[in-house]
């Protein structure tokens, strides 16, 4: 509409309402003083701008409202006027000799309203000769509201069961007749306002006719209130008579909105037994009406309807639901070739939902839904609708949420099909989602079969993402993705040794994909697994032959092994490093020398030609020593020559003090307690007096670059393992040593060049009051530490 259109609209417009208001004054003057004749007058004269056909729905909507409140005060005024004697049977006759129609159409609902309460003649007489009347008005926007109003006048006053106006035992069929008609006629006006007007108003038009759609809904609304329409009545009269006037209405607009209604206001059971009826009008409508938000509003009720009770399900049964809403859903996807992807999933996603509320039991109907879908989107490759993919995700998590048991999913055949039409981001949420839902349940996969299955799932999850998808990526969300992976990988388990070990190699097959970015967080797992299932064994029944033990061992160290290298292209060799020197440790527990020889080597390996950080160094030298120190498994030779390279590397550190406390730290491979054949007190006793001279010099390095002797703390911690092996009873740490160096360590406390160290202080401290305490004890530990003067 032009701006000078929008201005005559607004001028008609307050013309219009100017015109109400006045003639609404005289009227109220009239029934003041009980002037019946004036007050119709001016009543008839206020209804007359009613007739103007110069404003569009929504303002001629503003003017109809004045109108209303006006009539509603007439009304009142009747009402006094009956109570007060007047013949109702003569007001009725009175107010139609009104001269326009539309007045006095108006005038005889307000009248007739007054007389079906006053049930001096029957209801059904009176409400049928007044939608009759109404047959007078046939412009399309005048006639609507016309009848808007008796629909609004008459809602309470229908001869329903149960009603005041309840008549004889035919007149639920009067009143349903009254309504029906009523809403056949206004269905017809408001399909007519399509043709009013030039086609290049067409869209304005539709929006228009889109305003107005509730006055015709309301029909239904009322239909669906009468208490006296019983199943039998719905079935055979209310919804063919619906359903005809939406068919022969072939207006898209009509058609769409009408059968929404009949969706939304009638019963569910209702519903679920004229299914057939119901679902045999969608093909009947226009290619244009969205019949898949149609269907799938109509399972969303019925699935809600089924989810209320088991009680209802065997309606469900003996209808057989499930068959025909497949078959319509069929009907209308082969019908129409052209609808978008997004509608076809969501249609098989409104019937997954449905059925999984329905027939729980049933997979091979969920798994069929999901086939059916795969089938429409073959050739398609991977969608790049975002509301369809949506959809996707929807009819794929529905299984997840209803059977809580990612087991089940796994079962339907068809399910990774489907996933396969998500692009990757979306592939890697889903993914997420079946974790999570794992994770949330605590579900255990227990088979090689179901491990196999649900990796392919997981792919997005346990494979790098596509470059292009690089930009996207987010630290955060990343970790805590490979994180829930990692949870997942360690809650696999079979109490069957052997079917532990496909799925450990299941999974090892999927993970070494990962890529640099998710081995280090995918691998360990893995690796904590299979060692749990290592101990498993070796706590099994030792009078098992050992060849029937040890074969799976050897297996999974073999595949551990492989695993570990994987790590190497990342490269993360702190990491490689300690899962090594983890299996080590297996591997000797499991009485496995070789193996757990070969596992050092590599962790050696690493450690020379991988590890070049001075903190990385020394962080792994100490985890190498802790665990050598834990071997029992070797022979001499194999243990001299790790314990060689130990020590080797720990001379080789690049700062004198960690030099210095690796050094001191490889004296404890020399003597085990539970090993009787590791007690050599002389190369103790070396490792210790080489820790002194490197600690020594790290003293004169400093008085060379800063002046002061620097720290004695190095000392003390000497001094604390002199104190160690002294008390285990290693006879080359002797009494005199340790004196000399408690003497050396007070020496350089007192030096004037000493650097000031609280830790050093409280160590020194810490360790003369432990030496008191063993003196104390007094018996042979006392006697032993008595010649130790501190």
């Amino acid at each position: 509409m032009t701006p000078n259109g929008v201005e005559d609209e607004e001028k008609f417009l307050a013309s219009g309402i100017a015109g109400i208001q006045q003639n609404a004054f005289h009227m109220h003057r009239a029934l003041d003083s009980n002037n019946l004749k004036d007050a119709l007058k001016y009543s008839a004269q206020m209804l007359s701008e009613l007739r103007t056909s110069r404003l569009s729905p929504h303002k001629y909507y503003e003017l109809y409202m004045r109108a209303f409140d006006e009539l509603r005060k007439l009304e009142m005024f009747f009402k006094e006027e009956t109570k007060r004697g007047c013949s109702i049977v003569e007001l009725y006759e009175l107010v139609q000799h009104a001269g326009n129609i539309l007045p006095r159409l108006y005038l005889l609902c307000t009248v007739g309203s007054v007389y079906i309460k006053s049930k001096e003649a029957p209801a059904k007489d009176i409400l049928k000769d007044l939608v009759e009347m109404c047959r007078g008005i046939q412009h399309p926007l005048r006639g609507l509201f016309l009848r808007s109003y008796l629909s609004q006048v008459s809602k309470d006053k229908l001869p329903d069961i149960g009603s005041e106006y309840e008549g004889d035992a035919d007149t639920i069929v009067d009143a349903v007749e009254f309504v029906l008609q009523n809403f056949t006629e206004m269905n017809k006006l408001w399909v007519r306002m399509q043709h009013q007007g030039p086609a290049q108003e067409k869209k304005k038009r539709e929006k228009e006719r889109s305003e107005l759609r509730d006055l015709v809904g309301k029909n239904l609304h009322v239909l669906g209130q009468i208490e006296g329409i019983d199943l039998e009545m719905y079935k055979e009269t209310v919804l063919p008579r619906i359903l005809e006037q939406v068919v022969n209405c072939k207006d898209e607009i009509a058609q769409g909105y009408l059968m929404d209604c009949i969706i939304q206001v009638f019963p569910d059971e209702y519903h679920l037994q004229t299914l057939e009826t119901l679902l045999g009008a969608c093909p009947q409508l226009q290619p244009s009406v969205d019949i898949k938000m149609v269907l799938a509003r109509l399972m969303e009720r019925l699935s809600n309807y089924a989810a209320l009770s088991t009680d209802v399900l065997p309606e469900f049964f003996q209808v057989e639901a499930f068959a025909k809403l497949n078959s319509a859903i069929g009907k209308v996807i082969e019908a129409q070739e052209d609808m978008p992807i997004a509608g076809v999933v969501t249609l098989y996603s409104s019937l997954l939902t449905f059925t999984l509320h329905v027939h729980p039991d049933r997979l091979d109907y969920v798994d069929q839904i999901l086939g059916a879908c795969v089938k429409k989107l073959s050739g398609k490759g991977k969608l790049k609708d975002s509301i369809a993919t949506k959809q996707i995700v929807a009819l794929l998590s529905a299984p997840l949420e209803k059977y809580k048991d990612i087991d089940t999913a796994l079962k339907l055949s068809n399910y990774p099909h489907v996933m396969e039409h998500l692009d990757d981001a979306t592939s890697k949420e889903m993914a997420n989602v079946l974790v999570q839902t794992i994770l949330k349940n605590k579900t255990c996969i227990s088979t090689d079969e179901k491990v196999e299955a649900l990796f392919e799932l997981m792919k997005g999850l346990i494979r790098d993402l596509d470059e292009n998808l690089h930009d996207e990526f987010d630290e955060e969300d990343f970790k805590e993705e490979q994180n829930s992976v990692s949870r997942l990988i360690q809650m696999l388990h079979n109490d069957d040794p052997e079917e532990m070990l496909k799925i450990i190699c299941t999974v090892k097959k999927h993970i070494v994909t990962g890529g640099p970015k998710r081995l280090p967080f995918t691998v360990p797992p893995l690796i904590f697994n299979s060692l749990k299932l290592v101990r498993r064994l070796q706590n099994q029944d030792e009078n098992a032959p050992e060849e029937e033990t040890s074969a799976i061992p050897k297996k999974i160290f073999q595949i551990l092994n492989q695993i570990i290298e994987a790590l190497s292209s990342v490269p993360v060799p702190e990491l490689a490093l300690r899962l090594y020197l983890e299996c080590a440790e297996a591997a000797n527990d499991s009485d496995l020398e070789p193996v757990a020889y070969e596992f050092f080597t590599q962790a050696y390996i690493l450690y020379e030609e991988e590890i070049s950080d001075s903190k990385a160094q020394v962080t792994a030298i100490q985890l190498i020593i802790g665990t050598l120190q834990r071997m029992h498994i070797f022979g001499v030779e194999n243990r001299d020559t790790l314990t060689h390279k130990a020590t080797g590397y720990s001379a080789k550190l690049l700062k004198k003090p960690d030099q210095c406390k690796a050094v001191y730290s490889c004296s404890h491979l020399f003597w085990v307690d539970d090993q009787d054949s590791i007690k050599d007190g002389e190369r103790v006793l070396l490792c210790l007096k080489r820790a002194l001279r490197i600690a020594n010099a790290a003293q004169q390095m400093s008085n060379a670059t800063r002046g002061s002797s620097g720290s004695v703390l190095l000392f003390i911690e000497i001094l604390n393992k002199y104190l160690y092996f002294y008390e285990k009873g290693v006879t080359q740490i002797t009494v005199a040593s340790i004196q000399s160096l408690i003497e050396l360590i007070t020496t350089e406390m007192q030096s004037e060049n000493k650097t000031a160290d609280p830790a050093a202080d409280a160590l020194l401290a810490s360790t003369l009051r432990y030496i008191q305490f063993q003196k104390d004890k007094g018996g042979a530990v006392g006697e032993k530490y008595e010649s130790i003067k501190s």
